[in-house]
């Protein structure tokens, strides 16, 4: 395994597929996809050191997967492609852009890993701070892989965020997932979810704001990042702080495919660059520090959702953003 020779800051462990994007006229468009793949593309292009964990696939779909990671400045935990094939999902969308996913995952390229072969690639990245997964990862049928990893990352003293992002329709059992996704969600100091998220979980409580409290509360998280489609996003702390922002013009959403992931990675963007610790969210957090946490990442979610498919933003893309779309911030 290859000692990474430039900063890393964030490692990301999960799915990269090719998503088949289904066209008015019944053609399907692949497209590099995959929640965690997106991920470390969008947070390379916001300037963060990223290396990406899984193995890709020696096939044609991995080879162009491995080149938009690299060409985007993102390391590749282990470079050298692998005998198993690409995972597929073919993403029909529906009137309003949100997209219902059929995923093929079997015997496939990302799968191809283990808990050991994740927590040695994370231990030669001297300066690596932080971790992130989620989507298919959570999956219970690879428990064993991302489990330990995340106590390991855990105890190493990193940041763990986990993002939800709930895949029910490909899950046999979703009771079982339900529970294996609660389970997953007690190793994260961070946890992002969207308002489908929480009521797939189906918590307790009659509002989104309401149930992303209980799943805080049950939880060893210091800080919830709850978002909620049009109407923008929220941040719960375990201090009891709730900051609530929203961009105040409206977009022209073409599709929502990697919005929360882009979403995701302007809020690490700007975690990180508050220097924040694991657990910031178990003191008071300055109005100033959460509004700049939230709006980066609703900046990044707009420009995402303005494109077909996942075409992450930069950062200097996103500060324009900032500059010149006004938004609504209380908390």
């Amino acid at each position: 395994m290859p000692e990474i020779s430039s900063p890393v800051q964030v490692a990301t462990a999960g799915e990269a597929l090719i998503d088949l994007i289904a066209g008015a006229d019944g053609r399907f468009e692949p497209c590099l996809g995959g929640a965690v793949y997106n991920l470390a593309r969008a947070l390379a292009r916001q300037d963060i050191g990223t290396l990406y964990l899984n193995p890709l696939s020696r096939d044609r779909f991995g080879r162009q997967l491995a080149a938009a990671l690299v060409q985007d400045g993102v390391h590749l935990a282990q470079p050298d492609p692998v005998p198993e094939v690409t995972s597929l999902a073919v993403v029909n969308v529906d009137a309003s852009g949100h997209p219902d996913y059929a995923f093929y995952r079997q015997g496939v390229a990302d799968r191809a890993t283990s808990a050991t072969a994740l927590t040695q690639a994370c231990a030669q990245s001297e300066l690596l701070s932080l971790v992130c997964t989620g989507a298919l990862a959570l999956s219970p049928d690879d428990g064993e892989t991302y489990l330990p990893w995340l106590a390991a990352q855990r105890q190493a003293g990193r940041t763990v965020v986990v993002d939800a992002n709930l895949r029910p329709s490909v899950m046999p059992n979703l009771e079982l997932y339900r529970r294996h996704v609660l389970t997953a969600l007690q190793y994260a100091d961070v946890i992002k979810a969207s308002d489908e998220d929480l009521t797939c979980l189906d918590l307790p409580g009659d509002t989104a704001l309401a149930q992303a409290r209980h799943l805080l509360k049950g939880s060893r998280a210091s800080v919830l990042a709850l978002t909620l489609g049009s109407k923008g996003a929220a941040l719960l702390t375990r201090h009891g702080q709730v900051f609530e922002a929203r961009e105040l013009e409206p977009i022209t959403v073409v599709d929502t495919v990697g919005a929360g992931d882009c979403f995701l990675a302007g809020l690490v963007a700007a975690m990180l660059q508050h220097h924040l610790p694991a657990d910031w969210g178990s003191a008071p957090v300055a109005s100033g520090v959460a509004r700049d946490l939230l709006c980066s990442a609703i900046a990044s979610a707009s420009l995402c959702v303005m494109q077909r498919g996942c075409v992450p933003p930069t950062r200097s893309e996103v500060l324009d953003r900032l500059e010149t779309v006004a938004m609504s911030f209380a908390g």
